[in-house]
């Protein structure tokens, strides 16, 4: 299994990539309500609405996972003249996502609209046309993905069935793709998978292999069997396959599969896990990383959306924060990323406990590291320790440095009983966690003097207490480094 350290440069690669996503664009609604009786009219349920939420589902939704990853994207796909259109485009206004939208008057924008009550979905209602492109559309489409294609690393086709990627589409594209070079990942749709013939990767779910199988497809076994067999008679590379809480298998036409347990703590709903599989493992495609390593990343980001509602999106900071807890045992509920930190915090805030918060590298954990903790804990009812990432310490103090990487290290800071969360920042000092986490009591230890403490002008500006911690003689990182080396 890919280690975390090796996970997070491998996540960071994702920020130079550029994936180019064709395929049916819709527009998710999620109206949340909230049910307490049953009609007097007929024995259905009576849902009082509430909040409405918009969301790019579909191709769209693959290209905001994309972005979220921290790469780069370009979405080509079509919509309806009509207010439902306007409210996609709006929706996918994002950073690093170019939109080339081609516009049907004579076609509604796709929407899917589902009811949820009490965090279960009690209906979803569909409104869409599945007709075929038309021969002028297809054509404006295909300039689109030929202006874009050069610039991509790799090519996601979001196949829904909404008419958008007929047979001649799709064939085009695989092969003005596969002329330069250009991994094609499908999000498949129907039986039919000589569709996607020259494709490098379909990623379909059990039940969409099923469906291409004509058969059942009830463990393991069977998906490998029902994958080879569709590839052969399809002409496809490799099957991404997706198996709930099976987890996922890579299986290419050698045989050689890999399979990847689910990681899912909880599922709370796995609306659009697909488009987060098919766009993480492309974007890994995209940055050279290994098949093998991409599904496993894909893998990840699809156990963390699965635990959001809605239609979701996963971050590369997610990603490494969840590798980074698959690694630390006993310790993994304590390392968080920032925003989770700030949920727990709020939590904290709201059953009146004071927050402290202490910062460093924490290489070596040594006496003095353990007696600053322990002196910041006794000021404050929970202790956040923010702790710098490798190349944070690389820069401070030197390329031998850190001894211990960042996962070692949090994982023996969130070993201590003093500390009840560890926070990883990449920057050279803690400010901007201090200035989100707005602690009660800050708190640094060493030899120094109140005002030469970084943050200590902002906690102090909202009435925080700002502490140093008494200077433990005799234990120094550097001079235990020193030491070792002779």
């Amino acid at each position: 299994m890919t280690q975390p350290n090796r996970f997070t440069r491998e996540v960071a690669a994702l920020a130079d990539t550029q994936v180019l996503v064709i395929g049916d664009l819709m527009l998710d609604r999620f109206v949340a309500g909230s049910v307490d009786r049953v009609s007097p009219e007929a024995p259905i349920p009576v849902f009082r609405v509430g909040e409405e939420t918009l969301m790019p589902g579909g191709a769209g939704n693959v290209a905001a996972n994309l972005v979220a990853l921290g790469g780069a994207a370009t979405l080509i796909g079509m919509v309806g003249d009509d207010d439902d259109g306007r409210a996609l485009a709006r929706g996918l206004q994002l950073d690093r996502l170019a939109v080339r939208t081609v516009v049907d008057a004579a076609r509604p924008t796709t929407v899917k609209t589902r009811y949820v009550a009490q965090g279960q979905q009690l209906l979803r209602a569909d409104r869409e046309t599945r007709q075929a492109i038309s021969g002028p559309l297809a054509q404006a489409l295909l300039e689109h993905v030929d202006a874009a294609l050069p610039e991509a690393g790799a090519v996601v086709l979001s196949d829904y069935g909404k008419g958008v990627l007929t047979p001649a589409v799709l064939q085009q594209v695989i092969a003005k793709a596969a002329a330069q070079g250009v991994p094609v990942v499908v999000d498949p749709n129907g039986a039919d998978y000589a569709r996607y013939r020259g494709a490098a990767y379909v990623s379909p779910n059990r039940a969409e292999l099923a469906q291409a199988g004509g058969e059942d497809v009830a463990d393991r076994d069977d998906v490998l069997r029902v994958a080879l067999r569709v590839m052969e008679a399809s002409g496809i590379e490799t099957m991404l396959v997706t198996q709930s809480e099976a987890g996922l298998s890579l299986i290419p036409r050698t045989g050689d599969a890999a399979h990847f347990p689910a990681q899912a703590r909880e599922v709370f709903d796995v609306s659009g896990a697909g488009d987060t599989v098919v766009a993480s493992f492309a974007a890994a495609l995209a940055a050279g990383i290994d098949p093998p390593t991409a599904a496993a990343l894909a893998n990840t980001a699809a156990g963390i959306v699965v635990t959001k509602a809605g239609t979701a999106v996963v971050t590369a900071h997610e990603i490494i924060a969840h590798m980074h807890e698959a690694d630390l045992a006993a310790s993994d509920a304590k390392i968080r990323t920032l925003d989770e930190a700030l949920r727990i915090a709020a939590g904290w805030r709201e059953r009146g406990l004071r927050i402290g918060f202490t910062n460093g590298a924490f290489d070596l954990l040594h006496p003095g590291h353990i007696s600053s903790i322990a002196q910041a804990r006794e000021h404050c009812d929970r202790l956040i320790v923010a702790l710098n990432s490798d190349d944070s310490v690389r820069r401070l103090k030197g390329p031998s440095r850190p001894i211990q990487n960042e996962s070692a290290r949090a994982m023996v800071l969130g070993a201590l009983e003093q500390v009840d969360l560890v926070v990883l920042f990449d920057a050279d000092t803690p400010i901007d966690l201090i200035k989100a986490v707005r602690p009660d009591v800050l708190v640094k230890g060493g030899d120094y003097n109140v005002d030469q403490i970084v943050g200590a002008d902002v906690v102090q500006s909202y009435g925080g207490k700002v502490l140093v911690a008494q200077f433990l003689e005799g234990h120094s990182t550097t001079r235990t480094v020193a030491r070792m080396a002779g």
